[in-house]
């Protein structure tokens, strides 16, 4: 399979500082599906033994292991592929949005600007319409902003009682 080239400018963040930056932003429920562009953060979450991380095999259960989470008073991370967003749309519009139980969606932008394997492509080019078209906001940062941009989606989590997405795209974290 073909890899993609950093779409960022700039040194990746370390895994364990952006999981820091996760936890001192108050996240402390971890559930998602698998992706190579954060095999770093998954890593660095089963190190941690502080860290409760359940892998699930789909987008959709994941976004209902988060709002469970969030029920029992935790703040919860969703971490899956671009293409896993197609995946989860009914979760997260008759959850998420519907019933305001917000979350942080970790989506790696697999496809973007066309380069990747060719079945990342076509979500590669409407991850971001997606997001738009069911009322998520998103950033897609580069690594200089990273930490700034998980502190913009907390704040709107906080203010709206709704999830925000960052966009991961290759190189921004490891």
């Amino acid at each position: 399979m073909a890899h993609a080239a950093p779409a960022v400018a700039g040194e990746p963040v370390a895994p364990e500082r952006f999981l820091e930056a996760l936890r001192e932003a108050g996240y402390d429920f971890f559930t998602g599906v698998p992706c190579s562009l954060v095999a770093g953060l998954l890593a660095a979450l089963d190190r941690d033994p502080e860290t409760e991380y359940y892998p699930e095999t789909r987008e959709d259960a994941a976004v209902g292991l988060a709002c469970g989470a969030l029920m029992a008073g935790k703040n919860p991370v969703v971490v899956m592929q671009n293409s896993g967003l197609g995946v989860c749309i009914n979760a997260l519009t008759s959850m998420t949005l519907m019933y305001r139980t917000p979350c942080l969606l970790l989506i790696t932008w697999r496809g973007y600007l066309g380069k990747d394997a060719p079945e990342h492509i076509i979500m590669g080019e409407v991850c971001g319409k997606l997001l738009d078209t069911i009322g998520v906001p998103y950033r897609a940062p580069e690594p200089a902003t990273l930490l700034e941009d998980l502190q913009w989606a907390t704040a709107f989590q906080k203010e709206h009682s709704l999830p925000a997405a960052l966009l991961l795209r290759a190189g921004v974290t490891q």
